[in-house]
């Protein structure tokens, strides 16, 4: 399991859903206690976009990985 710090914008979440629905292995995204499934968008939109989010992929895919680490990754 890998994990990513990451900051999304309103504006970019539907790119986010649409590449993570693209995996075939589970992906959460969470915020303090709450936990949501990144392939869904409402969830997705319902946590606070101004804080760091962390992106726990189940899995592996070089392209949804490199994806996170050169657009979203928070250092």
């Amino acid at each position: 399991m890998s994990e990513y710090k990451i900051r999304l914008q309103s504006s970019e979440v539907k790119d986010f859903v649409t590449r993570a629905s693209a995996c075939d292995f589970d992906i959460d995204v969470s915020y303090n206690h709450l936990t949501v499934d990144a392939k869904s968008i409402l969830g997705v939109l319902a946590m606070d976009l101004r804080q760091i989010l962390t992106v726990s992929c189940n899995g592996y895919s070089a392209d949804f990985e490199n994806y996170l680490a050169g657009k979203y990754a928070v250092a």
